[in-house]
């Protein structure tokens, strides 16, 4: 196990029923000049959209509303604008991990003089900045971002999807599991597979005897893994819902990464995907990771691929290659049943003409030829990408 610090102060308010009482006095005690941030009109469908309105009645409320998925950089500049322009207090997210996450780096950009976007590239000028606090509600599990310090933004221009973080999580996340009952079922499978994913980068990891944190994650997974059909079959099953809320928070708050030695390898190529493609970043996770774990496992490999398996999946046999190769099939079988594409030409991706550029992002921003896990390069990158245009086959 590795030496750590941990540390996060962010204030979770989980459950039904919280937001009529509690939101007023968590938003005031920050001020009353908001920036209310928002994503498209399901929040208004929904009736949320009436009722924060109306808990914030008589404070001065500024709104940015259209936050897109894969949250875009001119999203920002425009709430930097606003942030300025209007002196805000505190910054209230209602949505899901790609509003919140553009709320955030507004937090910082309100005390910033040049463009946004610098704070994205080089993330340490955040750490000279005063910060907005920012309050959420979510509506959708899948980011953790609702309790951590980090945000991934979008920049269409340049073909970069990267991450950024601050030097505060959120001051006050609000997590009423039933605010996700109307989410669509594609939005539910990509947000489970968001948090399984989250879960899988630290778990394959290169430190030694830290059974706390493999124990814990274990644990993630197999909730995720038991409440996300169950959320898709009932959307309105509280338990699923909250399971799985709860899972995505405490999946990157950072608790499960203490005592790792970790590099994340799957979200850096995706990343590239969305960056070029747009695509529901939920989706290409689910579509990368069962091919990363073929080309990850070997024999310094195995043993942790079975304990996977057998911990996770409840696979047996004392044979750990078969039992890994099992917990593959396993993975890819659950990813499929989520509704999830399986393959880059379902999701408009039909050529690979974009492929070793993205690659070549991918191991440079994601520092894949030096993560401590499996290490990648731009071929191995590339032969990923380009498995990933046909469905998987397992030897029966």
């Amino acid at each position: 196990m590795e030496d750590f610090r941990f540390n996060n102060k962010t204030d979770i308010r989980f459950g039904r029923n919280r937001i009529e009482e509690e939101l007023r006095p968590a938003v005031q005690q920050f001020g009353d000049r908001v920036l209310l941030v928002y994503g498209g009109q399901s929040i208004k469908r929904s009736g949320l959209y009436d009722q924060v309105k109306g808990l914030l009645d008589g404070l001065s409320v500024t709104e940015l509303p259209g936050i897109a998925p894969n949250p875009k950089i001119d999203s920002v500049r425009d709430g930097q604008k606003l942030a300025k322009d209007n002196d805000v207090d505190v910054i209230l997210a209602v949505g899901g991990g790609s509003v919140i996450d553009a709320a955030k780096v507004i937090a910082s950009a309100k005390f910033y003089a040049g463009d946004p976007w610098d704070l994205v590239i080089d993330a340490s000028k955040r750490t000279q900045l005063d910060q907005v606090p920012v309050i959420d509600i979510l509506t959708l599990a899948a980011t953790g971002t609702e309790m951590n310090f980090g945000s991934v933004i979008s920049n269409p221009e340049t073909h970069q999807k990267l991450g950024t973080f601050g030097p505060n999580s959120p001051a006050v996340s609000f997590l009423d599991p039933t605010l996700t009952y109307t989410v669509p079922a594609s939005q539910t499978a990509a947000g489970s597979m968001d948090i399984m994913s989250h879960l899988l980068e630290q778990y394959f990891d290169a430190a030694g005897a830290n059974d706390v944190s493999k124990g814990l994650i274990e644990g993630l997974m197999r909730a995720v893994t038991k409440w996300a059909p169950v959320a898709l079959e009932t959307p309105d099953d509280y338990d699923a819902r909250a399971n799985l809320m709860w899972a995505a928070t405490m999946a990157l708050n950072g608790i499960v990464r203490s005592g790792n030695q970790n590099g994340w390898t799957v979200h850096p190529m995706e990343h590239e995907l969305s960056a070029y493609y747009d695509i529901t970043h939920g989706v290409g996770l689910g579509i990368l990771t069962p091919r990363w774990m073929e080309f990850a496992l070997n024999a310094d490999t195995v043993a942790l691929f079975a304990r996977y398996g057998r911990n996770v999946w409840d696979l047996r046999g004392d044979d750990d290659q078969l039992v890994a190769n099992q917990a593959i099939e396993a993975t890819y079988n659950w990813i499929e049943n989520l509704g999830i594409p399986m393959t880059l030409p379902e999701v408009g991706i039909d050529d690979d003409k974009n492929f070793v550029a993205m690659a070549d992002s991918a191991v440079s921003v994601g520092r894949l030829g030096v993560v401590p896990y499996v290490k990648l390069n731009t071929g191995d990158v590339v032969s990923i990408y380009k498995a990933s245009m046909q469905p998987l086959s397992f030897n029966k």
